[in-house]
């Protein structure tokens, strides 16, 4: 390990540090708390959900690197020191996302629901199933992972409309941007992929009012619901009641207003309702170690970081 390469603080909650600690530990320095109330010797800090105020102790920090794709964790610390911060990118990440929204969205096409409550209740019988190009996927949010998860089922013969803030393009997809075309994107949608990142503007954006628009009349007999984004997007009393309402057909929920669910939650028992323990796209150290390293190596070689975060939009 060079002596010359900068030190690296590892700050994280809700995750065992050993594993990130190995791998960084064997290119640089790394430690686990600064040392007093303001440490000079810190160069990077690499963070998932760390404790408010502690990068304001680093007064020669040069970048934070995030664990996850998300960097909404980091954003709320009101004591955040101004430098660059970067997301997660990498091609594990986008594979398991992809992996994840093409398997819920072929679950509730080809009625998952409907043949695990035959096969409990012994019932042989065939419903009619549609044709996937007669089923439109809405996918909000078309960052990365929305890009590759639209791909994915365009591939699989889906029709694709995408919704983002700003205006995109996206070959294949009839996308959708704004306030204006949020209604006209869910008039449309059979199955909504929620993908968002969590801002203040995003934040419970899936709620009652929202699902009520989504395509009632659709081959589905129903909309479903796919929200692999963030907990805060979704409200969950609202969920229900959509699903109760029969606003909505069937949920895949990977993420939670709190984490975990709570076991009292109804959502574990409601029969139309999917969990995953947000697993659809899991940091894992071994592929994302090594990016974070490559980055440092060649920020201390003069070269740019790559994938900044934009503050003012929060991703």
């Amino acid at each position: 390990m060079s002596e010359a390469k900068g030190r690296v603080l590892l700050s994280m909650t809700s995750m065992h540090p050993k594993r990130w600690y190995d791998l960084l530990s064997a290119d640089r320095e790394v430690v686990l708390e600064p040392d007093g109330e303001a440490d000079p010797n810190i160069d990077y800090a690499v963070v998932w959900k760390q404790p408010h105020g502690v990068l304001k102790k680093l007064p020669n920090l040069k970048a934070i690197f995030s664990l996850g794709a998300g960097v909404d964790h980091i954003l709320t610390d009101p004591d955040l020191p101004d430098v660059p911060i970067v997301r997660v990118v990498a091609d594990n990440l986008t594979q398991y996302m992809r992996e994840y929204v093409a398997w819920r969205v072929l679950d509730h096409h080809r009625m998952g629901a409907t043949y695990r409550s035959q096969q409990h209740e012994r019932v042989w019988h065939e419903p009619p199933q549609p044709p996937a190009g007669e089923v439109n996927v809405g996918i909000m949010g078309l960052g990365e992972l929305g890009r590759a998860a639209a791909n994915a089922l365009l591939a699989l013969g889906f029709s694709v409309n995408g919704w983002s803030r700003t205006q995109k393009q996206v070959e294949g997809v009839a996308t959708f941007h704004g306030e204006d075309g949020l209604t006209p994107f869910l008039a449309r949608t059979d199955i909504l992929v929620v993908l968002l990142p969590l801002t203040p503007a995003t934040r419970g954006i899936v709620n009652y009012d929202l699902l009520n628009r989504l395509r009632k009349d659709g081959p589905l007999g129903g909309p479903a619901l796919i929200n692999a984004g963030r907990g805060q997007l979704q409200n969950e009393a609202d969920i229900l009641r959509a699903l109760e309402d029969g606003v909505l057909k069937e949920a895949s929920l990977d993420v939670f207003e709190a984490e975990p669910l709570d076991p009292q939650s109804p959502l574990w028992s409601h029969p139309r309702v999917f969990i995953t323990p947000h697993a659809a796209a899991s940091s894992d150290p071994a592929h994302l170690a090594p990016l974070m390293l490559e980055q440092m190596d060649a920020f201390e070689r003069g070269e740019p970081l790559r994938n900044l975060v934009d503050r003012e939009a929060g991703y």
